[in-house]
This record gives structure tokens, sequence and C-alpha cells, in this order.
């Protein structure tokens, strides 16, 4: 569910030399640190290692990636700060994600599948006009309710930007894209159908079907019948819906991914591994992909990691 992060000794010592937009657009190293899951602990895709804020960075905010989370000096709050914004050309402006792609899947050979990803427009609007990571989103919602056209005017310049930064990825060796909804859970499902579906559907469209199409919302159980309606070929789910009910809301006609307690890594191996077997015995035997349902944490033992992957690898549907 992540490309890379502390949890790997690898990935620390190489961050101990460089900060992290610094990595993100050196070529070799990123390059290493997408690489180091599938060497060090066998998962079966690799996701090049990027941030869902460095096509933002293009658009012309400026980004500072700290310690504390992502903090944004000048927030966007008017009409007049989206008409500054520019839809960037990425082969231009982010000629490093290119280059990054295209050295994973010269090094894969196609021995598993290379993903891209992006963050949807609300997401990145969150982030843009909050000045970083918020707990009420007063900022966004503000505007939402009180201008829903200026809100709407920059969702629909982020959806342009993202959506030919994925066709760039895919140009240049993704063969899958995740769009990260992350903070989307946190709205109404009328709210989210009015300021974030049709930014994400306006994207998958743009993408079409090149690749498959993944999509992930954290807090997912209230808009799930609405996601469904998004393109996506794939819905990526949070631990805090039962994947049967999701099944059962959405159908037979999507894959789901997920959705494991992420804490569930920090504990104890047989409750681990009893409850990876829940989750595998409940979405059956088609269309799942077995995942967590949020990013690795930092402090995750890298062989509580390795025992997961090897688990699911093994295991058997019974007819």
């Amino acid at each position: 569910m992540r490309q890379a992060g502390r949890y790997l000794k690898e990935y620390r010592a190489i961050r101990q030399k460089v900060g992290f937009l610094e990595l993100c657009k050196d070529t070799d190293l990123a390059a290493e640190v997408s690489l180091q899951p599938l060497r060090i602990v066998g998962v079966d895709a690799v996701i090049f290692f990027s941030d869902i804020l460095i096509p933002v960075e293009a658009m012309g905010i400026g980004v500072e990636l700290t310690d504390k989370g992502p903090e944004l000096p000048n927030p966007i709050r008017s009409q007049a700060g989206i008409d500054r914004l520019r839809v960037p050309d990425p082969a231009s402006t982010v000629p490093f994600v290119g280059s990054i792609l295209k050295k994973l899947r010269s090094e894969l050979v196609d021995q598993v599948p290379l993903i891209g990803f992006a963050g949807a427009p609300w997401t990145l609007a969150s982030y843009m006009i909050e000045g970083g990571g918020s707990r009420s989103f007063g900022e966004i919602k503000g505007m939402a309710f009180r201008e829903p056209g200026t809100l709407h005017n920059l969702l629909n310049k982020i959806a342009d930007t993202i959506g030919a930064y994925l066709l760039f990825q895919i140009e240049s060796g993704a063969q899958v894209i995740q769009l990260f909804d992350t903070w989307a859970g946190d709205l109404t499902r009328s709210d989210y159908e009015e300021f974030a579906l049709p930014y994400t559907q306006k994207i998958f469209e743009a993408v079409g079907t090149r690749v498959p199409r993944i999509l992930y919302v954290n807090g997912a159980a209230n808009i799930l019948e609405s996601m469904a309606r998004s393109g996506a070929d794939v819905l990526s789910i949070d631990w805090r819906i039962p994947i049967a009910e999701a099944r059962r809301r959405v159908g037979g006609k999507l894959a789901l991914q997920g959705n494991l307690d992420p804490c569930l890594l920090l504990g104890d191996r047989e409750r681990l591994l009893r409850n990876a077997e829940d989750i595998l015995r409940q979405a059956g035997p088609a269309g799942h992909i077995m995942n967590l349902g949020h990013g690795i944490l930092p402090p995750t033992p890298v062989e509580n990691a390795r025992a997961f992957i090897d688990f699911v690898k093994g295991y058997k549907h019974q007819p």
C-alpha cells in the first residue's frame, strides 16, 4: 500500500543522505527505493517512488515536505490564486517521473507489474487550500459551501493536471495507475458526488482503458456505491468495512483491493495471519488484490511484513 518507507532500514540509510523531495527527483535513488520492497519482502508489484504533491509543485505552488508532513506556505484561497496556477506539461516540468518509470521498467523486465499513482483533485485541493494537513478541513469545506464555483474551478484545473500526469506515467512505463483520494472519506455522500466524484471520473476518462485503474479512499464505507461509478476497475478500501460487505454493495463488476488494518503488522503474528485469512476467505477466489487498508507504518517489523506476504502467496481458497 506504500511504495517504500521508514520500516525498511535500507530506505532509512538512503534518507539519511538526501531529503525527501531530492529523493523523489533523483532517478537512480528513487528507482532503488522503489525496488526495495520487492527485493526485501517479496511484494507482487512495484510502486514507483514519488509523492502526490509533485504535480502540485509543478502547477506553481511551493511545497515543503517536512518530518511533520507537507507544508504549502502560500495556500490557495481565492480565484486570483487559482488563476496563477498552470496546467503543466509533465514531460517538461517533471521529467524525472518519466525517467524513474523508464528505469524501473528496464530493470524489472516485466518481472512484476509497475504501478503509477497520483492524488485525486479533492485531496490535492485540501492540501493546497489548507496549506498542509488538516483535522477539520475547515478551509476547503468553507470554500465549498461559501464559494462552490471557485472551488470547482480549482478542482477542474487539478483534474486536467492529473489526467495529463497519469497519461505521462503510462507513456513512461506504468502498467497500472492508482488514484489516491485519501481525504474524500471526510465528505458526506452528496458532497462527495458534488466535489470529488466528477473530477475522479474526468481523470479516469482521460486515462481510458489503457491500463487498469484503481481508486483508493480512506474511510470509504459511506461512499462505496458512488465510488463504483467513478470509472475505476478496482476499488481499494480501508479496514473499517468488512470486505464481504463491500463486495455485496458494489457487486461483481469491480475488483476490490484491501483491506487489512496496518496496525495488525505491529502485533502478534498469529492474530495478523488469522485476520489476513479472514479477509481472503470473505473476498473469495476472484477479483481481489490482497493489501493493507492504508500505508504500512514506520515501526512495522520487516519480518511481520514478510510473513504476511508469504502467507497470502501460499493461501489456497477452499472450494
